[in-house]
């Protein structure tokens, strides 16, 4: 039986990663300590994901930090053979992290390095997948010509139109936010242990993951908490840009469909963006439009002048790098099908 570690196991990709992976025979380890609850408070606790996720027959829950390396090495150090190391495990808000920089940086940039090193000393034959995002490019997306439409911006250069932005985009002298520069180091470091130590590390550049599992709350997960909003009467507020941002949506299941496709076939220190790109993206006003149309709900919001720090106005996943690399993996879910699926 292949076995796989899967750190964050509760969270939206960490949850989805079990069951696709449960489904396939494997023995799962799960590590999540609820950080998710700490950080934002207990709208966003994954309690009771770990409450189904117990209930599956070849599943094992450590509730144990991924920031404390002497713990982790004592409690994975009796297995055997591991297969493949999935890394979702994460502090996700820009907001959170200016308010507490050093636990941020702990969790992503120290529990990143702390897994790594788990996995070179007792599991160095293993694949080892990092849940990366698109705030390591910071706001250089933000520099390229944008026209204003109806209810969007698109880049006047077509080629980024028609196929999103790809991974050679700079991520360099740009605003990252504190969390984009942690997650910056956790992805030049899996990157380098891929191409340093020949390990098989695959890193996943994220647009907004999303999918019924994520428990979205204002500081992160913005289609989940707008749908949340609608369902509850509750007030949104849209940040800046005249709601006119653009984000692509990519369901949880198409994420780690393509982390298995990565699994069958590894590379050292490979990065890629993933996202919906054109099959699935929207402005926060056309979210709202599409989401009162499928409830029949108005939603109550409100839009402030003021955009979040190094917010993107446009960000669009280029996935043709993927697609060529593993010509096998199909995306699943457009983005009705994402928002009926939350909804």
């Amino acid at each position: 039986m292949e076995t796989v570690i899967i750190t964050g196991s509760c969270g939206l990709i960490g949850s989805q990663s079990v069951f696709f992976f449960h489904d396939l025979g494997f023995n799962i380890i799960g590590i999540d300590d609820d950080s998710r609850g700490k950080f934002f408070g207990s709208d966003a606790s994954t309690s009771k994901v770990k409450d189904e996720l117990s209930k599956l027959k070849n599943y094992t829950h450590y509730s144990i930090s991924i920031c404390e390396f002497e713990i982790l090495k004592k409690n994975l150090s009796h297995l055997k053979n591991v297969d493949l190391i999935i890394h979702t495990a994460a502090q996700p808000s820009h907001d959170w992290a200016a308010s507490n920089p050093f636990l941020d940086f702990n969790t992503n940039a120290l529990g990143t390095l702390n897994m790594l090193e788990i996995t070179r000393q007792l599991f160095p034959e293993s694949v080892f997948i990092f849940t990366s995002t698109n705030k390591v490019y910071g706001d250089t997306p933000n520099k390229l010509e944008y026209k204003e439409i109806e209810t969007r911006y698109e880049p006047v250069n077509l080629e980024i139109k028609n196929n999103g932005i790809d991974e050679t985009m700079s991520i360099d002298n740009s605003k990252h936010s504190l969390f984009g520069v942690s997650k910056v180091y956790g992805d030049l470091i899996v990157q380098e242990y891929g191409k340093y130590f020949n390990i098989k590390t695959g890193i996943f550049r994220g647009g907004c993951l999303t999918g019924s599992k994520h428990c979205g709350v204002e500081a992160h997960g913005f289609l989940s908490y707008l749908i949340k909003c609608a369902l509850t009467n509750k007030k949104y507020t849209i940040y800046g840009y005249k709601g006119k941002q653009v984000r692509d949506n990519i369901h949880s299941y198409d994420v780690v469909s393509a982390f298995y496709e990565f699994y069958k076939n590894p590379k050292m220190g490979e990065v890629y963006n993933i996202g919906g790109s054109l099959k699935s993206n929207c402005s926060v006003l056309e979210a709202i439009n599409l989401i009162q149309e499928y409830t029949k709900i108005k939603i109550n919001y409100e839009i402030v002048e003021k955009n979040r720090e190094g917010d993107h106005i446009w960000y669009i996943s280029d996935m043709r790098k993927f697609k060529k690399d593993y010509p096998s993996w199909n995306q699943k879910y457009e983005l009705a099908d994402i928002i009926k699926d939350m909804i």
